[in-house]
């Protein structure tokens, strides 16, 4: 996407009375609607396989649903470009006309076999359909920020790192868990892992809660004091906007070490798994919250568990609050190590200092290599003058 469509789409403001709404609606849902029938479409390719057995079983469910998204979003992009003359619920038909298409199996897809690779779009539609429908209302009624909009500036670079995030999921799994579990299976048994899978499920639980959240906060201080590691960082800080698709700006390299790193304690300890799960569900959607546009302060839980105004004043670009406040759940971390900051105020102004980075994802992604490119480009260019 071009810098100058990117921005247009950042800028459309979704007033009441003039179809932008309706069109946003309808074009959100027929291009949702796309990559559902392409899921049914093409199975083995696009979706999980942990969610194949769920959708085999409720398969009337999950088709009746993408029916439905493709009628609303009919309704709304015809009332937008007939009603309200908007062009934008003209685009919203067009995708739901080919929406349709696909779902009603006018173009047949071929027999695949099944692949030891995926896709993960079908996880990409779930869990972007089940956070909108939580935190747009949840920030719509507590709002920290009155004023800022659904579509602010940054949204769509932002869309771009939640679903490249989750339909990469198999990637990264493969570039991080993959290597480790290798690496486990060849060293001598732990002698501790009998006696963490022996512990309660809830016991794990807690473990798990603190001793990743100790890694986590030595890599994450690692990422602001070193500068190699902080210029891949600080594309996660260059939002100036905190709400719950912030949390997703993260440079692939970020997310391959910190995934790498907060898995290697879970294999080494042998938690069980249903801890696991538990642990990472609840994790991600703590990490959603704490980026969230929300106004919720939380006195006494806020020393204990990370909230939104910790991390908020940690994404701050006032001064006082820049490098504070590492912890991904425990703030104790940040007491013990001297690393906190919470005033009686909330967090207002947010952003990286001293650099400028671009809005666009994929110049985004060279960025943090820019700097060392040019330096072997110099050193190259002076050693092979005579």
């Amino acid at each position: 996407m071009t810098d100058q469509l990117r921005a247009k789409f950042e800028n459309l403001e979704l007033n009441a009375g003039l179809g932008k709404i309706s069109a946003f609606i309808s074009m959100s849902l027929g291009l949702l609607g796309i990559f559902g029938a392409l899921c049914f479409l093409f199975p083995s390719v696009l979706t999980m396989p942990e969610l194949r057995p769920v959708y085999s079983k409720h398969y009337d469910i999950f088709y009746l649903s993408l029916i439905i998204g493709i009628v609303l979003s009919v309704i709304f992009g015809a009332f937008s470009s007939i009603v309200r003359q908007n062009r934008y619920g003209f685009y919203g038909l067009c995708l739901a006309l080919i929406a349709a298409i696909l779902g009603c199996g006018l173009i047949k897809a071929p027999t695949l076999p099944s692949l030891p690779f995926y896709a993960g779009i079908d996880y990409f539609i779930l869990t972007l359909v089940i956070l909108a429908l939580i935190f747009i209302p949840l920030e719509g009624f507590f709002a920290k920020n009155t004023d800022q909009k659904i579509l602010r500036v940054g949204w769509v670079t932002d869309m771009k790192y939640f679903m490249f995030s989750h339909v990469g999921i198999q990637l990264f799994t493969f570039l991080t868990v993959m290597p480790i579990q290798y690496w486990i299976t060849h060293l001598p048994n732990n002698p501790i892992v009998p006696y963490v899978q022996a512990q309660p499920i809830w016991l794990q639980f807690i473990e798990l809660l603190i001793v990743v959240d100790f890694v986590v906060y030595w890599l994450h201080r690692a990422m602001h004091e070193v500068d190699f590691l902080w210029r891949f960082h600080a594309i996660h800080h260059s939002t100036e906007y905190m709400d719950w698709l912030a949390s997703s700006r993260l440079h692939v390299v970020e997310v391959l070490m910190t995934r790498f790193l907060a898995t290697l304690p879970i294999f080494l300890l042998g938690f069980h798994t249903s801890a696991v799960f538990a642990y990472l569900i609840f994790i991600s959607f703590h990490a959603i919250f704490i980026h969230s546009n929300v106004r919720f302060r939380f006195p006494y839980l806020r020393w204990l568990i990370a909230t939104p105004e910790f991390h908020h004043w940690h994404h701050s670009s006032e001064k006082p609050a820049i490098d504070k406040n590492y912890a991904a759940f425990i703030p104790l971390y940040d007491v013990i190590f001297k690393s906190v900051y919470m005033p009686n105020h909330l967090a207002s102004v947010y952003g990286t200092v001293g650099y400028k980075i671009p809005n666009s994802f994929i110049k985004q992604f060279t960025w943090p290599f820019k700097k060392y490119i040019k330096k072997l480009r110099n050193r190259f260019d002076h050693s092979s003058k005579p």
